[in-house]
Parts: structure tokens; sequence; C-alpha cells
């Protein structure tokens, strides 16, 4: 099966970090934004999709700071290395705070847009959605 990298696909933010990573990291998975994406039958909630990027391989969901971490080690070399560090123990907690903090501010970050601050029921683009 193909990783699948899940994404929110109204946050500017997001998606310039995913069309980064199609461009340069090359890897096997393919992204999709949880808004067009069946949770239902990927096993995962919107709740948790509004929260966090997800990694879905192998029958496990990752998320956040260990769902980039799979991305990259998918990606093999040189991205590997990197990804190996972000999910070791000793990394791994401060990888997650960095993903929150990041993620908590992604409005203000480059391709962010004021609607990333928005909770995703107030977005401009769910409107026609549910």
């Amino acid at each position: 099966m193909t990783p699948l990298l899940v994404y929110d696909g109204d946050c500017g933010f997001c998606t310039r970090c995913v069309r980064f990573a199609e461009r340069r990291v090359h890897t096997r998975a393919r992204a999709i934004p949880w808004q067009a994406a069946d949770l239902d039958a990927l096993g995962v909630t919107r709740e948790r999709a509004e929260h966090e990027v997800l990694w879905l391989a192998g029958g496990r969901v990752l998320g956040g700071a260990l769902a980039v971490a799979e991305l990259l080690v998918d990606a093999g070399p040189p991205w590997r290395a990197l990804g190996r560090v972000i999910r070791s123990r000793p990394v791994r907690p401060l990888a997650a705070a960095v993903y929150r903090l990041v993620a908590r501010n992604r409005h203000r970050m480059p391709g962010g847009t004021p609607a990333c601050a928005l909770p995703p029921a107030e977005r401009p683009a769910a409107k026609g959605r549910d």
C-alpha cells in the first residue's frame, strides 16, 4: 500500500509545505487534504485530521511530528537521517513541542493566511462541506 499523507487543505502554510515535499523530498506517499479524504474508510476521525498532519502506512496512523518524521524516513537519503533523528526518543518530545508551536502559529508562517487561524468549521472553504 502506498503511504498516505493527510493534511489540512484549507491551510495555506500546510499546503505550501506539502507542495515543497512533493517537489524536494520525493517520498512514495500520496498527499491528500483531509477535506477530500474518506476519513471513515481511513480509520481517522475528523477531529484528529483537523488537529495534525497524518501519516498512514502499514496499518498505522501517526500524527504531528512523527508523521513528518516518517515522511522523511520514507524519502530516503539525505532526508532519512533527519527523520530518524526526529523520531528518536531524546528528540521526539522536542519535535512534538516544535510541531505544536508551528501548528498554533501557522497563520503567521510563510504561505499562511488568516483562514489558518480560524477553527476549521469557520473557514471560508468549510461552507458546503458537512
